[in-house]
């Protein structure tokens, strides 16, 4: 969904901000930072003028953390990429956004290149909001087309800190599929990620290689945005996706790790419902000793492993047994507001998870509103909801306006398209 470019825009000088708490970033409120959920207050009392007012101390307040992100202070740097966090993962800020997108790409590539850990850390998550809230188009594309090579160069760094490159490694993911638009970079990432994970398949004899806990959550990581990207290969793409990986990653069951043998069987079975798509006559020569060994994972009972990680990866194998089996998918509804979104496959589960990580609580407001998120699951545009039902559903009146302004742009412009795509058929 292109959007038009917007002129950059740089906000005024603010003193130190504290970022939102976790009570500020509660959704289920629809209360988004302290001082903003004290004025909606008055809002539903004083009407529009006190929205206006609102939205301005918002805004004034996010400027600050924008201007935050260069201080001196690692931990003011911190609390301003934290702030900036909560405030893109429970708003729609798109035209905010879109006038500062530059100068908060400015912001993110500093604090990746000079912050350490925990500042890199945040950066790197803030970079994966800025590009959800653009939405696929020219200006995100910007963004990761700065930000892309810094993000390859902690990833490939062994000496990086960890902590940096496991964040790096999921940001990088969600950042292609939304922002990457030459399928050939998609497939450069991929083997990027694919450098990564191996290093954790199971030798030739079966034992497993020395990997710390921190550098197997990083494989991990890199598994997830692999299988993430898969989604959006080609079929040809996939054919040799299929004959390169499929009976190299059954090695990843033998993890001692728990996160990574479910994440390797959950990469297993989206592989095996897209060769599915491809092919309904779909065969796997290794079928059958892949079905015992996901047999043995789904009913497992030794005793050297931790109860809630037995009890986890039961559950998981379960499904993915099924998969593989029968093609089946055990199937999850997802509410929010008057609407409802059905998980029926594991391509749609797995671009779920992968917004869901970033956006967090968040995930339903931005599926009732974020025009880019419903674009994705094919929702299309956020619906108007009529007062006594955003009234039942306990929302503020200065969120209703928020919500159906959101909802009535996204309308004008989908009539816009349609309107430039009629042909006037009475003219020859």
């Amino acid at each position: 969904m292109p959007r038009n470019k917007k002129k950059n825009g740089k906000g005024g000088q603010h003193g130190a901000v504290q970022p939102f708490s976790d009570e500020d970033a509660s959704i289920e409120t629809l209360s988004h930072c302290s001082s903003f959920s004290d004025v909606t207050s008055v809002a539903d009392e004083g009407g529009e003028a006190s929205e206006d007012t609102a939205q301005e101390d918002f805004q004034y307040k996010l400027k600050g953390f924008i201007d935050s992100t260069v201080d001196k202070s690692a931990k003011t740097r911190q609390g301003a990429l934290d702030g900036l966090k909560t405030a893109m993962a429970t708003r729609i800020l798109y035209e905010f956004i879109s006038e500062r997108r530059m100068t908060i790409t400015d912001s993110i590539e500093r604090c990746l290149k000079k912050g350490k850990g925990e500042e890199q850390r945040a950066a790197a998550s803030l970079a994966c909001l800025l590009c959800i809230q653009l939405g696929s188009g020219i200006e995100s594309e910007e963004v990761f087309k700065t930000l892309k090579p810094i993000f390859k160069n902690i990833l490939a760094d062994g000496s990086a800190n960890i902590q940096a490159r496991q964040a790096v490694a999921t940001s990088l993911g969600l950042c292609t599929l939304v922002a990457e638009d030459d399928i050939l970079d998609v497939q450069a990432t991929m083997e990027c990620f694919e450098s990564l994970f191996t290093r954790s398949y199971a030798r030739a004899d079966g034992t497993c290689p020395s990997i710390s806990p921190q550098m197997s959550q990083l494989h991990v990581n890199a598994l997830l945005s692999w299988a993430l990207l898969l989604t959006i290969c080609s079929a040809n793409q996939l054919k040799g996706v299929l004959k390169k990986h499929l009976p190299r990653l059954q090695r990843l069951l033998e993890s001692d790790d728990v996160n990574m043998r479910i994440a390797a069987g959950e990469t297993i079975a989206l592989l095996f419902e897209l060769a599915r798509d491809i092919d309904s006559e779909f065969e796997f020569d290794e079928w059958e000793e892949l079905c015992n060994k996901l047999n043995a994972l789904a009913t497992d009972c030794n005793k050297h492993r931790a109860k809630t990680d037995k009890r986890k990866q039961r559950s998981v194998f379960r499904d993915v047994l099924k998969a593989v089996e029968e093609g089946n998918f055990q199937s999850e509804t997802i509410r929010f507001g008057t609407e409802r979104m059905t998980i029926d496959s594991w391509v749609r589960k797995r671009t779920y998870d992968a917004f869901r990580e970033f956006v967090g609580s968040g995930m339903n407001y931005h599926l009732q509103a974020n025009e880019f998120i419903r674009d994705v699951f094919e929702l299309g545009p956020p619906i108007l909801v009529d007062s006594a039902t955003m009234k039942a559903m306990k929302i503020s009146r200065f969120e209703r306006h928020l919500h159906n302004s959101a909802a009535f742009k996204a309308r004008t412009k989908a009539r816009s398209k349609f309107r430039d795509k009629r042909v006037d058929v009475g003219e020859f």
